[in-house]
């Protein structure tokens, strides 16, 4: 605040004549704009952890509330469905009430939303605040951009939207291991509370700091007088569509899929509104989700390389911590610090990308990024028992190398083409792949976790009986440890065979695991033909609506 005085009460001419003269100032009059960087950045790292310190603390919140794993990941996928949903309105919202008073109203619902899934008493209202708090981060996230957009002039522009960029990219580092160490030493509760005091110091900070501008004003009375035209029902559709998807990919599994009426249904309603959705919005002057976009072959095949890049982001910062705590005994705090490496990796390749984005084709970029993912999880599918913290430290680390190479690529090539007035709504149609194909991703991998330690497990069992020497070597030798021993529950005899159906089931388990790894690169391998198929672009800067 004081910098801010400083600024305005030394110098009070030299805004207004910039103002003049188009440079040197931004369109926020009278404030500091590293200040505003500072708030929007703390905002908006905030709502970007929430994207992954819930992950390493599900096994926590599946045991607080009672709950199996599979339910507990519906705490990750609601939100990011609950994210896209809202994406797709934000821009129109936000220029209709107001680009600060919107951010305020987003700031303030996920901070009591935050206080709210904390406190909750069960999954169901857990998830009800949890999508809360998706619907109030997605309208966070491209408000954030267009205020630091009015607050930097145009040629310090880009050093505001890198410091916004770190945010975003360091809080996915800092998430997992934040949220393990709040689950081991306090309780699951606190990756929820902890946003409390920052939501709230963050609502002052812009509701007294950051103004509205001139031109904002103008542009919104210019939008009011003209008449509001919103596609309603075209919102209504992609939203109907998107949170049946989420039933269907959450309680798939669950409910044996299409075996069940409940998911039938769902699946229905998501088809019918998906049908409807498309020639509403071809036929409709302004609609909520310019379809072209998504049929253009550049467009279109960025949007699916970043629907299997979130796949592959998200359902890892899950599977891993996951797999760690479940059979290598981790802590949540150690499960979270093997991810970290790997992000120190990315925010490092951010900077390297950015200099090779300049030299290099995008889907080149792209291609090779796409093909480093598919051999981390290739890495991944030689797990086994013995293995140490290092091993899958650098499996992330080989991941973090690969996807910097993605987003950053990506952003040009999607951007090619689409005029300047449609550059909001590829901004957001690009967030939204990314957290549809998380949500995705994690269904996928559950589905095949569940599906292949059953096939496993059926398959191992085969080969055991007293036929096979191997067995009667190792049930012998188990019962004379336990004979031994002494104590436990049962006979010796029946304690060998509780330890031999352990280690079948652990086996399957890993075998499980590695099939997970195997699919999730496959995912990423899609990624380089997709990219192989872009157009070569002019280098230059992206548009600054890009995320």
């Amino acid at each position: 605040m004081s910098s801010a005085s400083t600024t305005q009460g030394s110098q009070p001419a030299k805004p207004a004549k910039s103002a003049v003269k188009g440079k040197g100032a931004g369109e926020m009059k009278g404030v500091n704009p590293w200040v505003v960087a500072a708030i929007v950045s703390i905002a908006t790292f905030m709502e970007v952890l929430d994207t992954t310190i819930a992950n390493v603390a599900l096994r926590y919140i599946a045991g607080g509330l009672a709950v199996g794993p599979d339910e507990a990941a519906w705490v990750v996928t609601t939100y990011l469905v609950a994210n896209a949903i809202v994406l797709c309105a934000s821009g129109w919202i936000s220029v209709v009430f107001g680009r600060k008073r919107f951010f305020v109203v987003c700031l303030a619902l996920f901070t009591v939303s935050s206080v709210l899934c904390g406190l909750a008493w069960d999954l169901d209202s857990l998830l009800f605040f949890r999508i809360l708090q998706g619907l109030a981060g997605g309208g966070m996230t491209p408000v954030a951009q267009s205020i630091l957009a009015a607050a930097f002039p145009p040629e310090k522009r880009g050093q505001g939207f890198a410091m916004y960029g770190v945010a975003v990219v360091v809080a996915p580092v800092v998430g997992p291991t934040l949220g393990g160490y709040l689950s081991d030493n306090f309780s699951w509760n606190w990756c929820f509370l902890i946003n409390a005091p920052v939501g709230l110091i963050c609502v002052l900070l812009v509701q007294f700091y950051i103004p509205d501008t001139a031109k904002e004003k103008a542009d919104r009375a210019k939008l009011w007088a003209k008449g509001l035209h919103f596609d309603t029902v075209g919102f209504l559709l992609i939203a109907t569509f998107l949170g049946a998807l989420e039933v269907v990919l959450d309680r798939g599994q669950q409910d044996d899929w299409f075996s069940s009426n409940f998911i039938n249904t769902f699946a229905v309603i998501a088809v019918v509104s998906l049908l409807l959705f498309i020639p509403w919005e071809l036929t409709r002057k302004e609609p909520l989700i310019d379809l072209k976009m998504l049929a253009g072959r550049q467009f279109g095949a960025c949007w699916l390389v970043m629907l299997a890049t979130g796949a592959i982001l998200i359902s890892t910062t899950q599977f891993l911590p996951q797999l760690l705590q479940e059979f290598y005994g981790y802590t949540a705090t150690l499960a979270g610090l093997s991810l970290t490496p790997g992000g120190l990796v990315t925010m490092a390749m951010m900077f390297v990308v950015g200099q090779l984005s300049g030299r290099i084709q995008p889907k080149y970029l792209i291609a090779a990024g796409g093909a480093i993912v598919a051999l981390s999880m290739y890495h991944l599918t030689n797990i086994y028992a013995d293995l140490n913290f290092g091993f899958f430290a650098w499996s992330r680390v080989y991941t973090g190398i690969g996807l910097p190479l993605i987003f950053i690529p990506i952003t040009t090539a999607s951007y090619d083409g689409i005029p300047p007035n449609k550059t909001d709504q590829a901004s957001a149609l690009i967030n939204v792949a990314r957290n549809l194909g998380g949500s995705i991703g994690v269904s996928l991998a559950q589905t095949v976790l569940a599906r292949r330690e059953q096939f496993h497990q059926s398959r191992i069992v085969e080969s055991v009986g007293a036929w096979n020497p191997y067995y009667a070597q190792t049930v012998n030798g188990a019962t004379n440890y336990y004979t031994n021993q002494g104590g436990g529950v049962g006979s010796p005899a029946q304690q060998a065979l509780g330890y031999v159906g352990q280690q079948v089931q652990t086996q399957a388990s890993f075998l499980a695991y590695i099939d997970v790894f195997f699919v999730l690169g496959i995912v990423s391998a899609i990624a380089v033909p997709l990219a192989l198929t872009l157009r070569s672009v002019k280098p230059g800067k992206a548009p600054q609506g890009a995320h």
